[in-house]
């Protein structure tokens, strides 16, 4: 029930009813069943980042890092609400043919709000980008739509992975991110301050990584001090799985199982996921904890279950059928949002391709026909999948055109087959291109080269990059594509930065989801107009920013980089020309008019900048609203933004707020800086207060 004050009374009359050992057995993720209370065994772990995860059949939308690309509020909640509705109906089907296994509950262990402040970091495409203030709108409202608007939560949200947690991957279990004051507020805590007072989410993730010395997830400062004490926050806390382990065989500030667990519940850790809590009995018995802390830890937890309706007779959301899974309509909205999430990076006339005028297409590259390139990583399984291939060659189908295809290279390897030589697909590759009138060639990662650490509670292996370059199989690919090809089109599938050479137009199509192959098609053709944005500053080299393990914002993401970065954080192109006028700013609101003067009806995603007169300021012009609308070919309309409630604030080196007297506000398709506006072609209008 949504009214946690009765929630947490009736989760405290059942747990008055248990013994210390029940309630210490409830406090892992895998919580087994209390049969003499009708108490059934409950798994915490789930998954739904972008689609319900590793639970059989399901939507699958684009990436997180796709979702940020498209700018869009009131789409998130959406998408979310499409979620949570595929996860209570697998739940609702699932439980009552006793099914409670891991990744079938509706605690579900999402969005991924840190800050993905360097491109190396494999795991950043489960993030909303590099802003704090996006990655906040968009965390909000995910969780809104996870978590519904009923009088019980449809499902359960969680923040993660709190805090300052961006890699390196390979030494996350011992690393100490060290962050002053300012960074911590302006930067790595925002978005999940922001998610526990106006969202309510009703969890949170700690992260495997200390933090200024504090195990993440046995932080006094972080759990007690903010999260509870600061912010105010009602839920439980999450371990990040088989993090509370690493206290003391990694990090080293307990020596035993027990003294780890003992830490982390004392400090507000109240769900276990791994083993550790195993050995809070022990930790009990060796005077380490108190009766207290394991009741107030299983409370918190049983009113989390209380509040989804586990234990109540008219929860509103019991009664979404099985069917509502994998439906026409939760297709077309995944369908939409790859449309709306890729990004369109050069283009020198060749896109839109023409169908009367081309006749032959090849497509070409280890990404074409790749279901990985459209799912990301903690995904569903889709029965939609449409790959690149797959898109372009129905489409083409209905205009005639002949589609060539050629794999051209193994993603990674130096061939594709183990008996032939190096490059075995090379040839084939630039025969196919010189027949085609255009080339478009299918590049990038999956989440096999970018992705989290293998480790005991994941199910793949991956990591960070090294570089923001393809691999080398693919980078010979593009060398000889470039040679052959008429006209080539290249399609980067990645959910990070990187640089690829060579293309009369690049799209960046990150990993689009099971329509990605559809919506594709429709942009290269011309039949929808590119829309998205960038969520994530495109560096040149990894040579210009600091060292991985530097977790100081100095030289870091947009608003402090120093350099000239391939491609701006929140460029987009399109095939349309827009104008922004008439800006006014009153009462935290921007009204703009928009214009689209192309002849291609189109989205405009407007952005807000500020510059605060100070000297505590960013080096650079931070978002502090965006507005995505859709604006016919030749037609105008008003765009109303909110403007972020702390625009006019600065942070200073106590990580204190603090208001400034006089701003500037620039209203615009980009940053307002020069080289965004030169490769925009949108001068931003000016508002100084």
């Amino acid at each position: 029930m949504r009214n946690r004050e009765e929630a947490a009374r009736r989760a405290r009359e059942l747990v008055a009813q248990m013994t210390l050992e029940e309630k210490a057995s409830q406090l892992k993720y895998d919580a087994p069943a209390i049969p003499r209370l009708g108490i059934p065994a409950y798994n915490w772990w789930n998954e739904v980042l972008h689609g319900v995860a590793r639970a059989g059949t399901a939507t699958v939308f684009p990436q997180a890092i796709g979702l940020a690309a498209m700018f869009d509020e009131d789409f998130q909640e959406k998408i979310g609400d499409i979620i949570s509705d595929e996860a209570r109906a697998k739940y609702n089907g699932q439980s009552r043919h006793g099914d409670r296994d891991i990744y079938k509950g509706l605690t579900v262990w999402s969005p991924n709000i840190n800050i993905f402040r360097d491109p190396r970091w494999g795991r950043g495409h489960e993030t909303y980008g590099e802003d704090p203030y996006l990655t906040t709108r968009l965390g909000i409202r995910f969780i809104e739509g996870l978590q519904g608007h009923g009088k019980y939560l449809k499902t359960a949200a969680c923040s993660k992975h709190f805090a300052v947690h961006s890699g390196p991957e390979a030494l996350r279990h011992e690393f100490d991110a060290v962050a002053n004051p300012k960074d911590m507020t302006e930067t790595y805590l925002a978005a999940f301050e922001a998610t526990v007072k106006e969202a309510e989410v009703e969890s949170v993730m700690g992260a495997y990584n200390r933090v200024n010395g504090e195990p993440a997830c046995g932080s006094e400062t972080l759990l007690k001090k903010t999260l509870r004490e600061k912010w105010g926050f009602r839920g439980h806390v999450v371990s990040d799985c088989w993090a509370v382990r690493d206290f003391h065989t990694n990090h080293k500030v307990t020596a035993t199982a027990p003294e780890s667990a003992a830490l982390a519940i004392s400090n507000g850790c109240d769900l276990n996921c791994g083993n550790t809590y195993l050995h809070m009995m022990e930790a009990y018995q060796e005077g380490l904890v108190t009766e207290e802390m394991i009741t107030t830890a299983c409370e918190r937890l049983f009113t989390t279950r209380c509040m989804l309706g586990l234990f109540a007779d008219d929860c509103e959301w019991d009664s979404i059928p099985v069917t509502e899974t994998d439906t026409d309509a939760h297709a077309a909205a995944a369908l939409e949002a790859a449309e709306k999430s890729m990004v369109l990076l050069e283009n020198d006339g060749v896109l839109p391709l023409d169908p009367a005028k081309v006749k032959t297409v090849a497509v070409i590259g280890p990404n074409a026909d790749s279901v990985p390139a459209l799912e990301g990583n903690y995904n569903g399984t889709s029965s939609r999948y449409v790959t690149f291939l797959e898109g372009i060659r129905a489409y083409c189908a209905q205009h005639g055109i002949r589609v060539l295809y050629s794999l051209g290279s193994h993603l990674f390897k130096d061939r594709t087959s183990g008996l032939a030589r190096a490059d075995d697909r090379l040839a084939e590759a630039a025969m196919y291109a010189e027949a085609a009138d255009v080339t478009i060639a299918c590049v990038g990662l999956d989440a096999g080269l970018e992705g989290e650490e293998g480790d005991t509670g994941n199910e793949y292996f991956s990591g960070d990059k090294k570089d923001l370059l393809i691999p080398e199989s693919q980078r010979r690919l593009m060398t000889v594509l470039q040679k052959s090809a008429k006209k080539l089109v290249t399609v980067i599938a990645a959910g990070s930065s990187l640089n690829v050479e060579g293309g009369n137009a690049k799209l960046l199509a990150w990993y689009p989801g099971q329509a990605g192959g559809t919506a594709l098609a429709e942009l290269l053709f011309g039949e929808k107009n590119p829309s998205g944005h960038l969520p994530v500053t495109f560096y040149r080299d990894i040579s210009e920013i600091p060292a991985f393990e530097d977790y100081s914002m100095d030289n870091r993401t947009y608003r402090y980089f120093t350099g000239e970065p391939l491609y701006p954080f929140g460029f987009g192109l399109s095939y349309t020309k827009w104008a922004v006028s008439g800006a006014e700013y009153s009462g935290g609101v921007i009204r703009a008019k928009v214009k689209n003067e192309g002849d291609a009806d189109g989205d405009a995603v407007v952005q807000v900048y500020v510059r605060c007169d100070s000297p505590l300021a960013p080096a650079h012009p931070r978002l502090c609203g965006f507005k995505r609308i859709s604006v016919p070919a030749g037609g105008e309309k008003e765009a109303e933004i909110a403007l972020d409630p702390l625009t006019n604030t600065v942070v200073n080196d106590k990580g204190g707020r603090e208001e400034v007297a006089h701003m500037t506000l620039y209203v615009g398709m980009s940053q307002p800086d020069e080289q965004s506006v030169r490769m925009s072609g949108v001068k931003p209008a000016e508002i100084a207060l």
